[in-house]
């Protein structure tokens, strides 16, 4: 006779209640559905009984090991119809308490066996049989969680003592990150010492000229007025004057070269500010022509630049965006004087500088006709310490450095190029 799925129902529940019963420690709960001739078999050393006295009194020892301890969680049930008896499996998921969680004990579910058969009208447990994944337990033991709390410990120390490798190693890859960043600066400012010396001598050199014309006016401004002369006098004041406004402006001019060039050099803030993208391009163009002219008196490039001035100001890091823009322009200076070299007839070496609003953002395209970059390194050029300079002029990092920083404002840093023609890089910035 076919079990009705109502009793089925009713034998599945009887099953899990009873197993939850012995882990909250009742072990009559746990023995109730027992028959009195019960075959139980486990998997520790000796767990093999033929009676319920026998089980009772051994899973009776067992309970510290479990109360508090362990928790299951039923994934699936099977129940094989006999008629007057049944057989059920089930899969259970054991868990462990550690601490504060729940741990799964085995990767794979334990399965419970237990055959059931109707005695005097009664369905009672006749045959259970409980096995788990890859266990070996001893006499005395229901379950070998104890071992598996001691691989969770072994493995968290271990776990602990890589973390703290790794964060050490982090530390160090930090540490010789920010050398790294100083030591690039450090060079693209050694790429414009020549520069810079040249933009400072010339304003120094209208201070000094006016200066000295002053000196001869006032010398000419004491002689009139021994004389008396009035309206001479006033001209030469005028003359002077105007001279000195020369010699302020100038100066300024000068005062405005070493400023860029501190703050070039220093720390960034990590402040973004108000800037004119235009004047900063401007700034370093002719800074890197001039310190390459300095290095190389026989070169000669042509500049050019078309600014948009609708852009105005938008809020960036001036030093970081700075460099960036005086490595793209030093790089492009590079390959031109590279191409220059091979003597190409009627070959001009060209350099520009553009600049347009788009939309919400704006482009600086720096321009070269050198001679372009070959596909097959195309797709390394920005990775760290990659470079096609000879040993000594070059670190790697100029290009990596540009992409993280532009990345930084939310920007885009691409190359157009085609070999043997030149490349133009573009700057990407959001101006919102």
């Amino acid at each position: 006779m076919e079990l009705q799925p109502e009793i089925k129902e009713q034998l599945i529940l009887k099953n899990i209640n009873q197993f939850k019963a012995y882990l909250r420690g009742d072990i009559d709960g746990f023995t109730q559905y027992w028959a009195d001739n019960i075959i139980c078999h486990g998997t520790a050393k000796g767990e093999s009984f033929r009676n319920k006295v026998s089980a009772k009194e051994f899973y009776s020892k067992t309970l510290d090991q479990v109360v508090d301890v362990l928790k299951i969680e039923h994934k699936h049930s099977e129940v094989v119809d006999f008629g007057h008896y049944c057989i059920l499996n089930d899969d259970i998921e054991f868990y462990m308490q550690e601490g504060d969680k729940w741990i799964l004990v085995y990767d794979i579910p334990a399965r419970l066996t237990t055959v059931w058969s109707q005695i005097e009208g009664e369905w009672l447990q006749t045959h259970i049989h409980c096995s788990f994944p890859d266990i070996n337990t001893t006499e005395g033991e229901q379950f070998n969680y104890q071992n598996v709390k001691d691989e969770n410990a072994k493995l968290k120390l271990a776990v602990d003592q890589r973390t703290a490798e790794l964060n050490q190693s982090l530390k160090n890859l930090m540490a010789t990150q920010v050398q790294l960043i100083h030591s690039e600066k450090m060079a693209s400012l050694g790429e414009l010492t020549a520069g810079i010396a040249h933009e400072i001598q010339n304003p120094l050199n209208f201070v000094n000229n006016f200066a000295d014309v002053n000196v001869e006016l006032i010398e000419e401004l004491e002689t009139e007025a021994n004389k008396g002369n009035l309206e001479e006098v006033k001209l030469l004041a005028k003359d002077i004057k105007e001279n000195e406004t020369k010699i302020t402006h100038h100066g300024k001019r000068a005062d405005a070269i070493v400023k860029n060039m501190l703050q070039h050099s220093r720390k960034t803030s990590g402040q973004k500010e108000p800037t004119d993208i235009n004047a900063l391009a401007d700034e370093y163009l002719r800074l890197a022509y001039h310190g390459l002219r300095a290095k190389n008196i026989d070169f000669n490039a042509t500049m050019k630049t078309d600014f948009d001035e609708s852009i105005g100001e938008i809020k960036i890091i001036p030093q970081d965006i700075g460099r960036v823009i005086l490595n793209l322009i030093t790089n492009a200076f590079y390959a031109v004087n590279e191409k220059s070299k091979q003597g190409i007839a009627d070959y001009d070496p060209t350099v520009s500088v553009v600049t347009k609003k788009v939309n919400h953002q704006v482009e600086i395209r720096v321009t070269d006709n050198g001679n372009g970059i070959p596909p097959n390194i195309l797709d390394k050029i920005f990775q760290p310490f990659f470079t096609t300079k000879p040993t000594g002029q070059g670190t790697g990092l100029g290009l990596s450095l540009s992409y993280d920083f532009v990345k930084a404002h939310r920007g885009e840093l691409k190359v157009e190029t085609e070999e043997g023609e030149g490349s133009t890089f573009i700057i990407e910035l959001p101006t919102v």
